[in-house]
């Protein structure tokens, strides 16, 4: 095996064991931790381990047991990649023995060297009138049941259960379910997580690239809406990221670790991390799932004062943070010129390396923690604020905006949000502006569209005004271009 990792300082480091450890080690000082590890040689004394390997006839032995079974698999026309979601691929039903086939008949190309066997077979997929599959690298075997405790009907390998023993470390783990992984060719699982702690074991081939970035770097990994259909799954190409589309994404590799697996390996992935899979050609692996202690011992009803307590603590580090980032203001609103280096935020806005506000206008940092507060208050009076770690504090308000009316108030003193914005000097108010849009999108989009009321507007509109004469024509296209561009994030 082999490890390779990002340089940023502050990520949890893979672990690498030699020794398998025991029950009570892997309890108390491994699991705990949240952090991958590597077993190496863990499962070489598996039966499936001698038994199973394509080079040494492995296939006749697992035709020969299992091949009457009919397996559900994986098929995509993206192939090589495998998509999570279900527009990107579908479930398809085929006897083991017809997967071994095509194992055994890319078998035989490799060893005939024909290299070109995936690039030969790129054309739409079919099925034949025997029932098989015209292009079967399109074809996966991923998460094929051999043990659930949570509906055994959905079991398919079962025969294979004896083939594989239980780890000594997992032995006090209630495990939810074991799952083949087998394919016939080249694939990539796209990059996702888990909702369970995992343990991934190697029967045979190698896993040529398992990549893993902690639960931390899910901003920069844009994952799927939480309420949607595969939520778990990232929506970035890594290998051709749109970096327009998702500009966090030029930091997802400083998150990044990357491991070799070869047979008899198994690598533990904690619940939330997530991963990319490549398989080389005729890989077969196994994992375990078990739920972590944390989330098993969940009480429901306490689950809206865990949310409410780990958005709180999202949003005070995002505050705290505000007061390391760079500054939104130019030399021009200074008035001083800076030996400190120059940056620009998508848009063209100056930023200087100092406080995302000036650090001795505390008036302005407790302005924009009272703004985002009483917008997340008026878009959700009932509900904590949804939160993210970095630079997307989201408001929930944007899919219910028909049925969020925005507030009738035409008096100063009864609307706290124009009373807010009364109170800011303009440039005040523009450095907080331009802190929301390029900290908090989402919410600036909700008090544009959500809780402005008509005296708000008429006293942001005062404010713009006596902006524009305070400010030069060239910092005044730079504010309206990143606003343009702050459009373009929201999909306007």
């Amino acid at each position: 095996m082999s490890l390779s990792s990002s340089s940023a300082a502050s990520l949890p480091r893979m672990r690498m064991f030699d020794k398998i450890p025991s029950a009570e080690e892997f309890i108390s000082e491994i699991e705990p931790l949240n952090v991958p590890a590597v077993f190496s040689g863990c499962i070489k004394n598996w039966k499936a381990f001698s038994q199973w390997n394509p080079s040494n006839g492995g296939l006749d032995y697992l035709q020969e047991k299992a091949g009457s079974s009919t397996v559900e698999a994986m098929l995509s026309q993206q192939a090589p990649v495998f998509y999570g979601d279900i527009r990107s691929h579908e479930r398809v039903s085929l006897p083991f023995s017809t997967f071994i086939g095509y194992c055994k008949d890319n078998l035989c190309d490799r060893c005939d060297g024909e290299d070109s066997f995936l690039e030969s077979k790129k054309h739409t997929l079919t099925e034949s009138h025997t029932g098989q599959f015209e292009f079967p690298e399109q074809i996966y075997l991923a998460q094929v049941p051999i043990l659930n405790i949570e509906c055994t009907e959905k079991v398919q390998l079962e025969c294979l259960r004896e083939d594989v023993e239980m780890p000594p470390f997992l032995e006090s783990k209630t495990i939810s379910s074991i799952n083949l992984w087998m394919n016939s060719a080249q694939s990539r699982s796209s990059t996702h997580y888990d909702p369970h702690h995992n343990l991934l074991c190697i029967v045979s081939g190698c896993k040529q690239a398992v990549v893993l970035w902690p639960p931390s770097a899910c901003p920069f990994l844009y994952p799927r809406p939480i309420y949607g259909e595969a939520s778990n799954h990232s929506t970035l190409d890594l290998d051709e990221p749109n970096f327009c589309a998702h500009p966090r994404a030029e930091h997802s590799d400083e998150y990044s670790q990357k491991i070799i697996l070869h047979g008899g390996d198994a690598l533990f992935i904690p619940e939330g991390w997530y991963h990319q899979v490549d398989s080389e050609t005729l890989t077969i692996a196994v994992n375990f799932w078990w739920r972590s202690d944390m989330m098993s011992g969940l009480s429901d009803h306490m689950d809206s004062y865990y949310l409410r307590r780990i958005l709180r603590r999202l949003i005070d580090k995002e505050m705290n943070q505000l007061l390391h980032l760079p500054s939104l203001v130019d030399d021009k609103i200074d008035g001083n010129q800076s030996d400190q280096p120059n940056t620009r935020v998508p848009g063209g806005v100056q930023l200087r390396q100092m406080s995302v506000l000036h650090e001795t206008d505390q008036l302005a940092v407790s302005a924009l923690q009272k703004l985002v507060s009483l917008v997340h208050e008026r878009v959700n009076p009932n509900q904590p604020v949804n939160s993210t770690p970095a630079n997307n504090l989201a408001v929930e308000g944007k899919d219910e905006s028909n049925e969020i009316m925005k507030p009738d108030l035409f008096n100063l003193k009864d609307d706290p949000v124009a009373l807010l914005l009364w109170t800011l000097q303009p440039l005040a108010l523009r450095c907080v502006l331009l802190a929301m849009a390029h900290n908090f999108p989402r919410t600036l989009e909700a008090l544009i569209l959500l809780v402005l009321s008509p005296v708000g507007a008429e006293v942001l509109t005062r404010k713009f005004e006596e902006m524009d004469q305070l400010i030069g024509e060239e910092d005044r296209f730079s504010m309206v271009f990143s606003t343009t561009r702050l459009l373009q994030w929201m999909h306007f």
